[in-house]
């Protein structure tokens, strides 16, 4: 199984997610693009906390400098990205991160969303819990069903707020996975526990 992780906007636990995922399944892990090196990157926050292998954690496609959308980083570092060049490996299983929310540009013309439809793989969309949230996810959900993209589920990350959590589930008739409560201590036995307490690995598989 290959999954995509992306998330309804930037800053949800998309990464933190996606390294307790991997980390369960045992997952190769690969970012495809990173924007912005100097606080650790996404890929050094998944070896970090997935308990992986460093071999299994995949180098990016491309690194840009600037923490700012991806289009816009690569300009300014002068780069053009060909997303004909970003293709997922063949590996099983595998744990794709996109960059922020579906809709952000990859390159001046094409979406992270446009990209995820190319590569027609599952995807799980994380998702706050805090207020905002049904409009941000139900709005993510009709972006990703235009372009037929298969939507494995949801996976909230904060504290329990049910009412958000069903309303999302109901109106946009997609699986509630589970949600990753914030946790006091942020490390690879905890980020597991939680994993293990909250999700059904059966249903990534």
């Amino acid at each position: 199984m290959r999954i995509v992780v992306s998330g309804t906007d930037t800053d949800v636990g998309k990464t933190i997610f996606a390294a307790a995922l991997a980390g369960a399944l045992g997952a190769h892990y690969w970012k495809p693009v990173q924007a912005g090196l100097d606080a650790p990157t996404d890929s050094e926050t998944v070896e970090r906390l997935s308990g992986l292998e460093p071999g299994r954690i995949l180098a990016e496609r491309y690194r840009l400098a600037t923490p700012c959308s991806p289009h816009r980083a690569a300009a300014i570092d002068g780069i053009e990205i060909d997303p004909a060049a970003i293709v997922p490996p063949d590996l099983d299983p595998l744990v794709i991160e996109g960059a922020g929310g579906l809709l952000v540009p990859a390159t001046q013309e094409i979406l992270f969303a446009d990209l995820f439809a190319r590569w027609a793989l599952p995807l799980v969309l994380v998702a706050r819990t805090g207020l905002g949230t049904i409009n941000h996810s139900l709005l993510s959900i009709e972006a990703l069903r235009a372009r037929r993209i298969a939507i494995l589920g949801i996976a909230f990350v904060g504290d329990a707020v049910e009412d958000s959590e069903a309303t999302i589930c109901r109106i946009g008739s997609v699986k509630r996975l589970g949600r990753l409560p914030i946790l006091a201590s942020l490390a690879p036995d905890s980020l597991a526990a939680a994993f293990r307490e909250n999700f059904r690995i059966e249903d990534f598989r």
